[in-house]
């Protein structure tokens, strides 16, 4: 079923989708909120080794190496020197492409 919601009408919190995954897999909610907070225990632990999390139809969570650049500070327009950095992100997957388009 498409929800045809937009953003500005209802965002989901953690409190709302422990209540969500309580309801859809018949756990109590304080095991709702255990299980999805070893998920991203888990998630953050293989990112942090350098790793990606796969799930088949969902989407891939994953770190991307960002290059050192150089930016411009709007204040004063000056040139300043960014450090390359690395940052978690999410690709998503087809099926989750499909269920929102």
């Amino acid at each position: 079923m498409r929800n045809t919601r937009s953003a500005q009408e209802h965002s989901m919190n953690k409190g709302d989708l422990v209540n969500a995954m309580a309801d859809g897999s018949g756990l109590s909610k304080a095991d709702a909120e255990r299980a999805l907070d070893a998920m991203v225990d888990a998630v953050k632990t293989e990112l942090q080794a350098g790793g990606q999390v796969s799930l088949v139809g969902f989407g891939t969570f994953l770190v991307r190496a960002r290059a050192a650049r150089t930016g411009r500070n709007p204040r004063t327009g000056e040139d300043i020197k960014i450090a390359a950095s690395k940052a978690p992100a999410f690709k998503p997957g087809k099926a989750l492409k499909d269920a929102v388009a």
